[in-house]
């Protein structure tokens, strides 16, 4: 098991109000345990509200100490989904790399994916991911990313492990 701690928030007027059940995060808590050898330690709810899902992310990643955040939803085109105008508040860094891949992975399944708007990025030295609102694109989108995320994090967190297959640092 590792020792990261990862948060999870789900940006949904109807999940926030009880209206539906959050189908995606069953999804994430699988594949944290499948590739990141974790459990989600924080997991919140909250409606496509700029300010609340503002605080929220700044309260997991400064507060809480999570070292992932993955926000899923709010990240298509409609007027309610502004998960990536607040990440890009809140990140210090972009890492535009895990959002194409991403995109590219999705890209494989269904045009649609190409409507995605999700950013990541990190804040302190934490990594702060979007994705998508659906269960399937959770699955595609982790599971594109899920070999880099260790990576990522111990670079971030001035660890001093990294994969020969990509030449270490630098690469």
């Amino acid at each position: 098991m590792s020792n990261w701690k990862i948060g999870v928030i789900t940006a949904s007027d109807s999940i926030a109000k009880g209206e539906r059940e959050d189908d995606r995060i069953g999804v994430l808590r699988q594949l944290s345990q499948e590739f990141l050898q974790a459990d989600v330690s924080v997991y919140r709810t909250v409606p496509d509200d700029m300010e609340e899902l503002k605080e929220q992310m700044i309260e997991l990643v400064d507060r809480e100490k999570c070292d992932l955040l993955i926000v899923t939803g709010g990240t298509s085109l409609s007027p309610r989904d502004v998960t990536p105008e607040v990440t890009s508040w809140v990140i210090d860094r972009p890492v535009p790399g895990f959002a194409e891949e991403m995109r590219r992975a999705g890209l494989q399944q269904s045009r649609r994916a190409m409507l995605t708007r999700a950013v990541a990025g990190t804040r302190g030295n934490s990594l702060i991911l979007n994705l998508p609102g659906s269960p399937k694109g959770v699955d595609i989108c982790l599971r594109a990313i899920a070999d880099m995320i260790p990576d990522a994090l111990h670079i971030l967190q001035g660890r001093e492990q990294t994969r020969e297959e990509w030449g270490g640092y630098g690469w």
